[in-house]
């Protein structure tokens, strides 16, 4: 593939516009969206906004002034669209960890019957301690995980009912789960469902009340583009919002917060999912983040996200010294998300010598390179200078140099 072809393919791309809306340096090739959305121009804009403008000269009257106390409800609204799900359904709020705690526990007080949480030993970890951890608290006669390999999933679906919790897109490989088909399983069974979309919100076409999916979380900071430890969200399901109950009972989940009565009497809607006080400048860089998704269909950002990867993998085949990097993602896009994942026992080595050069990755132990194909502000010409420079490290093989080898504290 020649760069006149990537030109066309730019040329062609309805999305192109939205590149401009990112601020990302001139020397820079960034395929980390998956882990870290890069800075919008909007999210800058509006931190300057509620720190200079808001914060500075309204001091506390903000919250009302400025609607910073809804501002959690404003955003999951936002968001709503993007994983299929109604308004009302959807809050921003706290880190997944926290918000997988609040909906596991509202999951048993609604299935109390239920003893077991079912999930995947290649689950992410986080969400695989927040469950070890609310087992330990409640006790093994309470609570039990059960960890299995993808394989045995469908036969333990029709066994004993369980609170399942599974991730859609595979963080190590990219491969991805059909939420659909699984949930209707889990469900034939008296089981209810929690998805982690982490990997898969802002790329993948995603539908929470078609699908009849009764829990969800995912993250504000990949390809939602929230900036660094951004709030997550969570969604409820309509039918389920009337019977929920969440064991993290904090004053923002009250009917009348500011009444300060000492007993707890939760707000009827998906209020009742928040707690603390809202992170009101993290709230509001993702909040202008997710604007540059209106009116953008996600049959487009799937469709973009997938002729990425594919060009990538077609630039890849041109360069001889590529082929020791192993491919672990399915090879068919429609079974895997926005990212390619590639195996090499120096992949750490590798990722640091491109990030070097300037060229974003990241690694996942074991031996993981993993690149993210954001359609929001990627080009494909960009990616002839990315295959390129990928090319350039493995055949001079730089990264054997042991500068790369230090393990930093993030990877």
């Amino acid at each position: 593939m020649n760069t006149d072809k990537l030109k066309q393919l730019d040329a062609a791309d309805p999305l192109r516009h939205l590149q401009e809306a990112f601020d990302i340096p001139e020397d820079t090739i960034y395929l980390n969206g998956n882990s870290l959305g890069p800075l919008c121009r909007a999210s800058r804009e509006r931190i300057n906004e509620v720190v200079n403008d808001q914060w500075r000269s309204d001091l506390i009257a903000s919250w009302n002034k400025h609607d910073w106390i809804d501002l959690p409800l404003i955003t999951g609204n936002k968001i709503a669209p993007l994983i299929g799900a109604r308004e009302g359904q959807v809050v921003s709020c706290d880190s997944v960890s926290v918000n997988l705690f609040k909906l596991l526990s509202t999951a048993l007080m609604l299935r109390p019957e239920c003893e077991i949480i079912l999930t995947l030993q290649d689950n992410f970890p986080t969400d695989l301690y927040i469950a070890e951890g609310l087992s330990r608290f409640l006790g093994d006669a309470r609570l039990k995980v059960r960890s299995l390999d993808l394989e045995d999933l469908d036969l333990a679906l029709e066994s004993t009912p369980a609170i399942v919790m599974l991730t859609q897109v595979n963080f190590r490989d990219g491969s991805a789960l059909d939420i659909e088909a699984i949930t209707r399983k889990a469900q034939s069974n008296g089981s209810l469902v929690i998805w982690d979309l982490s990997h898969s919100v802002g790329v993948m076409p995603l539908e929470m009340d078609r699908w009849n999916v009764d829990f969800a979380v995912g993250c504000g900071y990949k390809y939602l583009n929230g900036g660094p430890g951004a709030p997550a969200f969570l969604y409820v399901a309509e039918r389920h919002l009337p019977h929920s109950e969440q064991a993290l009972q904090g004053w923002m989940g009250h009917k009348a917060p500011f009444e300060f009565r000492p007993e707890y009497d939760a707000s009827e809607g998906i209020e009742r999912f928040l707690s603390g006080t809202p992170p009101i400048i993290s709230l509001a860089a993702l909040d202008a983040a997710l604007e540059l998704f209106d009116g953008t269909d996600s049959t487009l950002l799937r469709k973009k996200s997938a002729a990425l990867a594919e060009t990538f993998l077609i630039l890849k085949a041109q360069y001889p010294e590529l082929d020791e990097l192993q491919l672990v993602s399915p090879t068919d896009p429609e079974l895997r998300g926005a990212q390619l994942c590639f195996s090499h026992e120096k992949a750490y080595w590798i990722c640091q010598a491109l990030v070097e050069r300037r060229l974003f990755a990241d690694f996942r132990n074991p031996d993981v390179l993993r690149l993210g194909f954001s359609p929001l502000f990627l080009s494909f010409s960009g990616l002839h200078d990315a295959v390129y420079l990928l090319a350039r490290v493995m055949r001079e093989k730089s990264y054997e140099n042991h500068k790369f080898a230090k393990k930093d504290k993030v990877t």
